[in-house]
């Protein structure tokens, strides 16, 4: 049965020890962030924490507790997911992507149900009133200012709200983007939005200025079921809905709302709804700096001004948060669960691919350990290239090409392969392209050098002439005695 709201999956966590509930007083100002740091970066994730009594810039006590880490290990991340393990979520997208058509046709009526999976799961209109509405604040009332939001590093320009799911709508052709983009909190009705120039809030918010219309409609939703609070840092096509994807992820229909000043529709189970505008004539906001998942701070650029209209919330409301730094932070888990989900949909176009993974250390664009079944000459610049072509991945600043004997979720061992098979002049490539607009080292804003290495062997169509040498390899009939022996051996771990 699939988790429908923020505070069921913080009971599941409680219920399987995986949450810690702080009732000492914290302030959100840095003092929140250096517990949840100490906790994210301990063995496999440290805990969930709900901080019940966040301290207020003013020094009060919030009536609304703070809930962290939620997504930061394996185990939470497969829990929000509703699976055992991420990946079998990516067994379903390759079920349906690349079906097994059996022959006859009562085979083939059994592979109908496949497909209609997908017909059962687009989000539906909730009937009646909404939780995420059952309390209305407008006019002064609505003010930022109520909600605990963390100030997470000593030189971050100011608070960030860092999980929102932000909604907007394409004016010219109704879809709708859920997009996770932080917001600088600038006074009791007004913060920053973070739109990065390649995702879909800022390829809206250009639509909405290109054709002259000025009140561009946004909403923010705060927590809600931690499938669709996952959708937002999905890599989806744009033309595919989030609210559908998370869906599919739950297996069961999202319930959805419209909001209250707008034809937006947000998740109906959320804790908290803001509702509001960007004015597309308005001169552009100073945001910034931003400690960010680089490990670095993020210096200041220019983005659009949120304006806060209304906000709407559940009763006894519960504030979603996260914070991003060196690493290894709860981002690793979210971006891990997305690299396990989307192979499928790699291999679609480069069916060589084994798989991939990009550690911790790379904080995601940085470093891109690729697997492949290699068959012919240049197969490995073929899969840099085709990456550089994908989407998000086309702001990989570093590709390792291996081959499929590497398990390339031990970087370790990636490395090792990699770096016994290149000649650098022969096997390192460099091109242009897009970068992340956080990546400071860019020769240029979202715009700078890649480096692709093929760590590969070698065939004789590339030039290699040389005996290539076999891969060291215990003979499998001693591993298995020495494994059945081991235990007996008593040699500690």
């Amino acid at each position: 049965m699939a988790i429908d709201t923020l505070r069921e999956f913080l009971a599941a966590l409680e219920a399987e020890q995986e949450l810690i509930r702080i009732t000492e007083p914290l302030r959100v100002h840095l003092e929140i962030t250096e517990v949840a740091d100490r906790v994210m970066k301990q063995p496999g994730g440290g805990k969930a924490l709900l901080v019940e009594k966040p301290l207020l810039a003013d020094g009060r006590v919030s009536e609304i507790p703070i809930a962290i880490n939620t997504f930061g290990s394996w185990k939470r991340m497969a829990m929000a997911l509703g699976v055992q393990d991420v990946s079998e979520h990516a067994e379903r997208i390759a079920e349906i992507m690349q079906p097994d058509v059996p022959r006859g046709f009562w085979a083939k009526v059994q592979l109908l149900p496949k497909f209609a999976e997908l017909a059962r799961v687009p989000p539906r209109e909730m009937r009646g009133r909404a939780p995420c509405q059952e309390i209305v604040l407008e006019g002064r009332d609505a003010d930022l200012a109520r909600l605990p939001v963390m100030t997470s590093w000593p030189l971050d320009a100011g608070p960030f709200i860092t999980m929102p799911m932000v909604v907007t709508r394409d004016p010219e052709t109704g879809v709708q983007n859920l997009g996770m983009y932080r917001m600088q909190v600038t006074g009791a009705q007004t913060a920053f939005m973070h739109w990065q120039r390649h995702k879909g809030g800022a390829a809206h918010y250009r639509r909405w200025k290109e054709r002259g219309e000025r009140r561009m409609p946004v909403a923010v939703a705060l927590g809600a079921d931690p499938a669709t609070m996952y959708a937002p840092t999905a890599p989806l096509p744009p033309a595919i809905d989030e609210y559908l994807f998370s869906g599919f992820l739950r297996r069961a229909p999202l319930q959805i709302t419209t909001a209250t000043t707008s034809d937006l529709r947000v998740p109906a189970e959320a804790e908290i709804v803001l509702e509001g505008y960007v004015d597309t004539t308005e001169p552009l906001g100073l945001e910034g700096p931003f400690g960010d998942h680089t490990g670095f701070y993020t210096p200041k650029d220019w983005f659009p001004v949120f304006h806060l209209e209304r906000i709407t919330m559940r009763r006894n409301p519960i504030y979603p948060s996260t914070i991003v730094g060196r690493p290894p932070m709860e981002d690793f888990y979210l971006g891990g669960a997305t690299e396990r989900i989307f192979l499928p949909l790699l291999r679609l176009t480069m069916p060589e691919i084994v798989d991939y993974h990009m550690p911790a250390e790379g904080i995601f664009h940085n470093l891109v350990f690729v697997s492949i079944r290699k068959e012919y000459p240049g197969q490995a610049n073929k899969v840099m290239n085709g990456l550089w072509g994908q989407g998000l991945m086309s702001l990989a600043k570093v590709i390792v090409i291996v081959d499929h004997i590497i398990d390339v979720k031990k970087p370790q061992d990636a490395w090792w392969y990699a770096l016994n098979n290149i000649d650098p002049q022969r096997d390192v490539h460099f091109t242009f392209g897009p970068m992340d607009d956080l990546d400071h080292s860019a020769r240029g804003p979202a715009w700078g050098s890649k480096m692709g290495i093929d760590g590969t062997r070698k065939l004789a169509e590339e030039g290699f002439t040389r005996t290539w040498p076999d891969v060291i390899e215990m003979d499998a009939a001693v591993r298995a005695r020495i494994d059945e022996v081991w235990p007996r051996l008593r040699i500690p771990s």
